[in-house]
């Protein structure tokens, strides 16, 4: 039998544990960097693999290696993030989450169970592949400053070195049996920007003896725009939101102080500190001019996230003959981050998406809402073509 169908037997053959791993998890989510019991639980599955699991990286990361003939000749990384989202779960399901307020809301425990099931198919084809896979059980994916940022100080990325890395994540946009790929940009950094404009409030009606700091928050909302829309290359996708806006006055009582809450998005690491810089320098300006202080702060996130292009032609065109050209399909760029990128900037990686979506079943929402589900099929999908990528690309 040949390899591709040995694995698609294994899949299916362990869909059942994987289902129920995933349960497990959904019912049992925690929060990011308090994934003690996610660990602990993914340590014993592996252990029951016939793993040697090594537990404590990044406080709650997980790593363990299959290792198959000649294991120091390639080394790659698959990695699956843990965390769950501080969201009240709304579905009516058996394995609705039991730690109220707390759900896996982005799909954490289909990428942990699909993880469980990829190393326990290539634990069984060890014998059948030259070369060691690393697999990376990722705290805090949702927080910053990011597990996988963590990881990679506290040395996963070494001992052994992975000369590429894949992540795979669930998309309630793609229908179920269908991956996607992109080369190149394909998810945003993620930035966040806090702002504190402080003038002299007072009656509404004697404007001429106040510093107005509603109207000059507003000329600094209007003019960081024109930062998006004129310094930036127009090729460069960029996005900059404000979705918090607080001035605490009443009709005729302007108050001492604005506070502004946006995010700062794109896809180039030196647009991406100009971009801040010009933003700072503007809004501090603006304030300035009109008789105001403005504080600026910047809550540095993720950075942009690259598939590196060779990579992810390869992994395309293997997913293809594993799965047929009809269910693969191209992507779109995303201007939602991810900590993934983190990998993606030291090493060669590729992150790809699984599709979860099924209409007749009614599961249609979106990441990170109170009644995202999944076609769970979709976990016979995943760790099959994991499994296979990761078995041709250490045969490259």
């Amino acid at each position: 039998m040949s390899i591709d169908l040995k694995i698609k037997q294994l899949a299916k053959d362990y869909a059942a544990e994987v289902v129920a791993n995933r349960r497990h998890l959904h019912t049992n989510p925690e929060l990011s960097f308090q994934e003690y019991n996610t660990a602990k639980f993914v340590a014993q599955r592996l252990k029951e693999i016939g793993l040697t699991p090594q537990e404590g990286i990044a406080n709650t990361g997980v790593v363990a290696l299959v290792e198959g003939k000649n294991p120091s000749s390639k080394v790659i990384g698959l990695r699956a993030d843990m965390d769950a989202l501080p969201i009240f779960e709304k579905n009516d399901v058996p394995y609705k989450s039991q730690n109220e307020g707390v759900m896996h809301a982005c799909g954490h425990d289909v990428h942990t169970s699909s993880l469980l099931g990829t190393a326990k198919i290539l634990y069984q084809l060890r014998e059948e592949f030259e070369g060691t896979v690393k697999l990376v059980f990722q705290p805090a994916e949702e927080k910053a400053p990011g597990g996988a940022s963590i990881m990679i100080k506290e040395g996963v990325l070494e001992n052994p070195s992975p000369a590429s890395m894949l992540g795979q994540h669930v998309a309630p946009n793609i229908p179920v049996g269908k991956i996607g790929f992109r080369e190149g940009m394909y998810m945003a950094s993620t930035d966040e920007i806090y702002m504190t404009i402080k003038g002299k409030g007072g009656h509404g009606a004697m404007p001429d003896q106040l510093i107005d700091p509603v109207l000059i928050a507003s000329h600094v909302i209007v003019s960081l725009q024109q930062i998006i829309s004129r310094n930036r290359k127009p090729a460069n996708p960029s996005v900059l939101s404000f979705g918090r806006f607080i001035a605490d006055g009443v009709t005729n009582v302007i108050p001492n102080e604005v506070t502004i809450q946006g995010t700062f998005r794109c896809m180039d690491e030196e647009w991406r500190e100009d971009g801040l810089r010009r933003m700072k320098k503007m809004a501090e300006g603006i304030s300035e001019a009109m008789g105001a202080k403005c504080e600026f702060e910047i809550v540095r996130g993720y950075p942009f996230l690259k598939n590196h292009p060779e990579l992810t032609r390869r992994m395309k065109a293997e997913a293809i003959n594993y799965m047929g050209s009809d269910n693969v399909i191209d992507l779109d760029l995303w201007m939602a981050g991810e900590d993934f990128a983190f990998y993606s900037q030291v090493v060669d990686s590729c992150f790809y998406r699984l599709g979860t979506r099924n209409e007749a079943k009614g599961i249609i929402s979106g990441v990170h809402t109170p009644t995202f589900d999944i076609d769970e099929s979709a976990l016979e999908i995943g760790p099959g073509l994991m499994s296979w990528l990761a078995i041709r690309e250490l045969q490259q």
